[in-house]
């Protein structure tokens, strides 16, 4: 008689119970942590989307982040593949999911529940994909060696972003919780991905601009619903006891002795001596340049909000360490930085209420101009700053003064470079204004040309499928 091996689990075999479905759905949180993927001395993903667009230098001793901060990057540069590999990984996991979960005998709502955080996860990737890549292969079945799609062509733009929407609409039904503070996807960060991806299909490359009215209304339902609210002190952003609360809408997880990062060890200039880390990388400072665009009294510009110049020495208390340049302190976690028994485990931010009390302000202003109600929403966010109220501005101008605060309050959150693609526009920072994107030199001395509009596909990927072609410049 042949023996069977249980434990030799195939697609087929797996899904057969609810803890099994439990624990597919679990696995797909472990992609939402590419953005801290070690790929070097002080390169990460995250890093590297901050580099391009200008506004922050490395003084660490980084080859691929010079790249970035230069523009000289080529498509074998190590976080082109960090995040191509592990979106496509993450969506092959969910399509499988997709497909078996819902032939398990199990709890209906459960079951509705964890096919809800599939879909979601599924389009989370899938809207970063599009947005650094383009056109991209899309894969919604299960793949195996002999499926079609196993070497794959490029699908457009626009039919990808049908499916993140058609995704993140399912998931919308599908009665995720309201709230939670485990990390879990809830309807909140459902409505807040689906606001920013109208918000980006309205601008460039599609164009289509009856998605502003979308975006504003999604932004809309979150903020009504009254689950978030803003930190009452910018120190809640970095620590370890608000994880997951009030303005976090949806955080990758870290945790002391399962996982840990380098985020804080990234953010301390270079060999700084004021922390327990091993390394202290210099990875990413932001330019003096981008600091002083801060309006005047801007309690995010003031010593340890978001950044910091100085802090006292890990070996002699006494002797303050200045540093010269105004490090982020909008990342820098005490509670491993100052204790050599607390592993780094802060988690990194995905969205949080700001973004979305700015996509509402910035779409309800393309529909009907600034409203009242968008006025509110920005002066709430800078209320908090300490800053003057924004007031009778046209709509081109309140245009603008979004932009600008999305640049600052949501200052090195990988958003910027975002926006550079959706508006064609980028900070200038010597005359405080956004100009045209293509063709403008920044702060770090580089030129921006319509080649660094998208990420180069993986040259390994080029390499391995025949069907795939390279995006312009790459």
């Amino acid at each position: 008689m042949q023996e069977v091996n249980k434990s030799n689990f195939t697609q087929d075999s797996y899904f057969t119970s609810a803890s099994q479905a439990q624990s597919a759905i679990n696995g797909l949180y472990a992609g939402l942590g590419m953005f801290n993927t070690d790929n070097g001395y002080g390169e990460r993903p995250w890093v590297s989307l901050e580099l391009i667009n200008g506004h922050a230098s490395t003084l660490g001793q980084s080859f691929y982040n010079s790249q970035f901060i230069n523009q000289t990057a080529d498509a074998a540069n190590p976080p082109f593949k960090t995040i191509w590999q592990t979106s496509y990984n993450t969506i092959g996991s969910a399509n499988l999911a997709i497909q078996r979960i819902p032939a398990i005998s199990m709890d209906e709502p459960l079951k509705k529940s964890l096919l809800g955080q599939a879909y979601f996860m599924r389009a989370f990737f899938y809207y970063h994909l599009v947005r650094l890549y383009g056109d991209v292969p899309l894969i919604t079945t299960p793949v195996d060696a002999s499926s079609a799609d196993l070497y794959p062509t490029r699908a457009s733009q626009e039919d990808i972003y049908k499916l993140i929407v058609s995704d993140l609409t399912t998931a919308e039904q599908a009665g995720l919780p309201v709230a939670d503070q485990t990390g879990r996807v809830t309807v909140g960060a459902v409505k807040s991905l689906l606001a920013s991806v109208y918000l980006t299909m309205a601008g460039y490359p599609l164009q289509k601009t009856e998605n502003y009215a979308l975006s504003a209304a999604k932004a809309k339902e979150v903020l009504d619903s009254k689950i978030y609210s803003l930190f009452t002190s910018y120190d809640y952003l970095h620590d370890n006891a608000h994880k997951n609360q009030s303005e976090f809408i949806l955080q990758a997880q870290y945790a002391t002795g399962i996982v840990n990062n380098s985020i804080s060890a990234l953010i301390i200039p270079y060999f700084a001596r004021i922390s327990v880390y091993g390394d202290e990388y210099g990875a990413i400072i932001p330019t003096e340049g981008f600091y002083n665009t801060h309006e005047s009294g801007d309690l995010r510009a003031q010593e340890r909000q978001f950044y910091f110049t100085e802090y006292p020495s890990i070996t002699d208390s006494t002797k303050i360490v200045k540093f010269g340049v105004h490090a982020l302190y909008k990342y820098f976690q005490k509670e491993s930085a100052l204790n050599r028994n607390v592993n780094t485990d802060e988690n990194w931010t995905l969205l949080r209420l700001p973004e979305v009390m700015l996509i509402y302000a910035e779409a309800s202003n393309e529909v009907s101009g600034p409203t009242q109600a968008a006025y509110d929403q920005a002066n709430t966010i800078r209320t908090r700053a300490q800053l003057k109220p924004l007031s009778g501005l046209s709509k081109e101008q309140f245009r603008e003064a979004i932009w600008k605060e999305r640049y600052h309050e949501l200052a090195y959150e990988n958003k910027a470079y975002f926006d550079t693609q959706r508006t064609r526009k980028v900070y200038d920072v010597v005359n405080n204004r956004m100009i045209d994107a293509i063709g403008f030199k920044n702060e770090s001395g580089a030129i921006f040309t319509e080649k660094y509009l998208l990420w180069g596909i993986p040259q390994y990927e080029i390499n391995n499928n025949k069907k795939l072609t390279q995006n312009k410049g790459w």
